[in-house]
């Protein structure tokens, strides 16, 4: 069908209008039930809020549904090569390309990123005793950025213009002569505004566990997952800028003709340089908060002190350096020579170490505990022995010798995915169940989540290990089909198996959220007999936490006063709390940006110039803006009382 946008002609096929026609039903459905539940207050307040809870909750909610999205691109792939020679409706060469480069753009940028930014947003401030994030404005535009960022780039699929470039968005086939068009524009925009908002929250994160420490509350007595997260700010801020380095390159090549990473005055290579120093660090920007979420969940169902507390912050920190140390692994035959070969494959390999540290302190630290195999800790525990697996295949690729071989091969999806989603996605679902009464008042059944951890868990070894062997028999990533006679189809089909498995897991995670909030039983403050400072605030938490604030006196705060049978001491004696106030600021300008980035996509030059007007106009609204003015008053009517 032939559609009329702005003076063009665009052809959008069968899939895609269903896509438009089926969004339309369920957005009527969706206003209707808002209307009949007289939901639209706590709708209005959630678009207005700058509470970190509130916005990690909406980071988590959104994030998770477009990993609902990406999950779907994951099984169509698998549908596809189940069986050899398949003619999968959905997939010409073309739908494919799009599908396994939407998958994997979703997952990293618009799914377990902004959903580990979420749980930051709700457990950090806790943990450090913070009554909000240092800028709550900052945060809600951080969160709105992401959001328009993820609409912008799944608009792309309405239009017939979904990006087919790979994840990683290789220069030359995403620059202008190979991928004419938008569709890879979508890519670009849509990422770089998402990317914005998460560099801006890293700040964000860093100032507050910096600055907002609770009195007493030392670097040295903060929990885990506050170091994770301190860490994977600075790498944010630094990736992610580099990130948006390359992307603005990419964009001048397409749409105003300069050669950064063309044949003509550029060099393709280039890119790979600059997007491998951002995508590997992004591997431990998934990772580290993982692994700071299960140190948490380990020592809390364990009853017991984190083991070896410094040599982990020290591994997180050691980690975080490396990271920066090894990007040209990916780029072992593109030609950088031996030299370099050989000193990106020790720097690999000493990566290694530091990780292996915290899988030792976190098997010491259950050693001789009082283990509870709650569903949170089962997630912990199978995170174990999975990302070892992806950590001993991520040794054998760090022989650059060996990766000629391993290269662009089933092997490397299998390692990859070993190790960022044992320890991401694990780590999310744990710390889902861990910290759900502090985001809704309310804990998750611990039966429904042991079906849901189970079936995952086995349908994730199923998915993934096959795999390996598929790809050492010489199966290429990135193909939509192959031959009967390539000795795949047992393995492929197994791995297909496994994915439907696992989609069938997050089928018991929705009944479970739908049954708990059904029967809406409150549960108090500790429901986990908790550690740190989150568990003595109520359940959910509320707005204005921290009254009085508490004085850290030890690393484990609140488990220290529970055995001195004292509550934990407080104190009105403390730096200025950060103020937040409701505002629809935030998504007026953000709307500003993802308006300028749609236009900008079809070079409606004056449209975008409007849009970046209205940016503008935002930012010096937001500059004669303060929301202490109110706080001042009383404080100077209290003076002059006195």
């Amino acid at each position: 069908m032939n559609i009329p946008l702005f003076g063009k002609t665009y052809y959008l096929p069968t899939d895609v209008i269903s896509a438009w026609v089926f969004t339309i039903i369920i957005g009527i459905i969706l206003a209707v039930f808002v209307l009949k539940k007289k939901k639209l207050p706590v709708i209005w307040d959630y678009m207005r809020t700058t509470n970190h809870r509130k916005i990690g909750i909406m980071y988590i909610l959104f994030g998770f549904i477009f990993f609902l999205r990406a999950g779907m691109d994951a099984l169509f792939i698998r549908t596809q090569l189940a069986v050899p020679n398949n003619d999968f409706w959905v997939f010409q060469f073309q739908k494919y390309n799009e599908v396994f480069t939407t998958h994997g753009t979703m997952m990293i940028f618009f799914a377990a990123t902004p959903m580990l930014l979420g749980l930051m947003n709700i457990a950090v401030p806790l943990q450090i005793g913070a009554r909000d994030l240092a800028y709550p404005f900052l945060n809600a535009v951080g969160f709105w950025l992401f959001f328009m960022g993820g609409m912008l780039f799944n608009l792309a699929f309405f239009f017939n213009s979904a990006p087919a470039i790979g994840w990683t968005g290789y220069a030359p086939l995403s620059g202008p002569t190979f991928t004419p068009g938008v569709n890879t524009d979508y890519y670009v925009f849509g990422v770089q505004i998402s990317g914005l908002g998460t560099i801006l929250t890293a700040l964000n994160l860093m100032v507050t566990i910096i600055r907002h420490r609770a009195p007493g509350m030392k670097l040295t007595r903060m929990p885990l997952f506050a170091w994770a997260t301190l860490i994977t700010a600075f790498l944010i801020l630094i990736a992610f800028t580099v990130l948006a380095i390359a992307l603005y390159l990419l964009m001048f090549d397409r749409l105003f003709g300069t050669n950064f990473f063309t044949s003509e005055g550029g060099n393709p290579v280039y890119w790979q340089h600059l997007f491998w120093i951002f995508g590997h660090p992004e591997v431990y920007i998934l990772a580290l908060p993982a692994f700071g979420i299960f140190s948490d969940v380990i020592s809390t169902f364990s009853k017991k002190r984190l083991f070896g507390y410094p040599a982990m912050v020290l591994s997180l920190a050691a980690i975080g350096f490396l990271s920066f140390m090894v990007w040209a692994h990916h780029m072992f035959t593109v030609g950088l020579g031996p030299m370099a070969n050989t000193v990106f494959a020790i720097t690999t390999m000493a990566i290694a170490v530091p990780t292996g540290i915290k899988i030792f302190n976190w098997l010491f630290t259950m050693r001789g505990g009082v283990i509870r195999f709650t569903t949170a800790m089962l997630f912990a525990l199978g995170f174990i022995p999975s990302f070892v697996m992806g950590g001993v295949t991520g040794v054998m690729l760090s022989v650059s010798a060996a990766d000629f071989q391993f290269h662009d091969s089933y092997f490397v999806v299998a390692h990859f995915h070993y190790v960022i989603l044992a320890s991401t996605i694990l780590g999310i679902f744990s710390a889902l169940y861990y910290w759900y009464p502090k985001m809704f008042g309310y804990a998750l059944d611990e039966k429904l989540g042991k079906w849901h951890f189970w079936l995952f868990l086995i349908g994730f070894h199923l998915t993934f290990f096959p795999l390996h062997i598929s790809g050492l028999q010489g199966m290429p990533r990135r193909v939509f089909t192959y031959d009967a006679d390539e000795g795949l189809n047992i393995l492929n089909f197994t791995a297909t198996v496994g994915a439907f498995i696992m989609g069938i897991s997050i089928l018991f995670l929705f009944w479970n959220i739908f049954k708990t909030h059904r029967k809406a039983e409150k549960v108090g403050n500790d429901p986990w007999d908790g550690r740190t400072l989150e568990w003595t605030q109520s359940s959910p938490a509320p707005e204005h936490t921290f009254e009085p604030m508490p004085v850290v006196e030890d690393i484990d705060p609140f488990w220290v006063a529970k055995m001195a049978h004292r509550k934990v001491r407080t104190t009105d004696n403390h730096r200025i709390s950060p103020l937040s106030r409701s505002s629809i600021l935030p998504l007026v300008l953000t709307a500003c940006l993802f308006i300028l980035g749609f236009s900008m996509i079809y070079q409606f030059f004056w449209i975008s110039a409007a849009a970046g007007i209205g940016v503008l106009i935002c930012m010096v609204i937001r500059s004669f803006t303060d929301e202490r003015e109110g706080f001042y008053e009383k404080e100077e009517l209290t003076d002059d009382k006195e």
